[in-house]
């Protein structure tokens, strides 16, 4: 083989590789931006930048002018919408196809409890909040897939949220850890009923960082700091590195993978 025609297939193999990691042409759903420091809008920011078109999502007009700011300027889409109503659901999918034409990624980044029930032991939680932390954080991820869907007719990726305190009690984590639970357990049946139309479904588990939503978990400034002072890199993560996951999972390259939960945690769920 000459050096000439090496070299072309260099390039040629170069391309397609390039390709496999690109999120060119694709078009998102980015669910959950409260913030700059959402991994919603992390999330959303680098997908922009990889060459998607995305709408995006805030809880509702009050949250607007702080998000709107950060997804304006970038040609992001922003819709309001409360997951707690399906009907807002339904109608926000139908807007994003509407602009989008197909969805090929969805990334729900949702998560509440009530404070009261969030503070509180999980025996004292009540069944009203343990059932709205429940439909915020978990069953909303279900209800999205089904409008999703039909709307995925090349498949794609769904992705949601989750955090080691499902699988492992943590201190001031409270109910959230059997939602998360139920989360992550149903990554893993979505995968199995969705597979056939070659839609991929995943947690992503990052370790702790400083979000609106976190910020309603007591102590967590000490959660954060046990996290650097166990994780082998011996330091948090970023949004961006959460954020970087997520577009993997998004992109071609992770065209093998589904049902899983995987972590972004500088390791620190590899550890006891």
């Amino acid at each position: 083989m000459s050096t000439e025609s090496v070299a072309t297939q260099t390039i040629q193999a170069a391309q397609q590789l390039a390709g496999l990691f690109s999120l060119q042409g694709k078009k998102g759903l980015v669910l959950g931006i409260a913030n700059e420091h959402s991994i919603a809008w992390a999330c959303a920011r680098l997908a922009k930048q990889m060459g998607a078109e995305v709408v995006a999502t805030c809880l509702n007009e009050k949250a607007r002018p702080y998000v709107e700011p950060l997804t304006q300027p970038l040609g992001i889409d922003l819709v309001t919408c409360n997951v707690e109503d399906s009907g807002a659901m339904e109608a926000l999918v139908q807007h994003a196809v509407s602009q989008l034409g197909q969805i090929d990624f969805v990334i729900h980044s949702i998560a509440w409890a009530p404070l009261e029930d969030l503070h509180g032991r999980v025996i004292d939680s009540s069944s009203i909040g343990f059932a709205r932390a429940m439909e915020v954080s978990c069953h909303s991820f279900a209800t999205l897939a089904k409008f999703v869907t039909p709307h995925m007719p090349e498949g794609g990726s769904l992705l949601t949220m989750t955090y080691l305190g499902a699988d492992e009690a943590v201190p001031h984590y409270g109910l959230m850890g059997p939602v998360k639970a139920a989360l992550e357990s149903l990554v893993r049946y979505m995968a199995m009923e969705l597979g056939p139309n070659k839609i991929r479904v995943h947690a992503v588990s990052p370790g702790p960082v400083p979000t609106r939503a976190a910020s309603g978990i007591a102590a967590f400034d000490q959660l954060m700091q046990h996290a650097v002072d166990k994780s082998p890199l011996g330091r948090l993560v970023s949004l961006d590195e959460v954020a970087q996951l997520c577009a993997f999972l998004c992109t071609d390259a992770s065209s093998g993978m589904t049902g899983q939960t995987i972590y972004v945690d500088a390791g620190c769920h590899a550890v006891d």
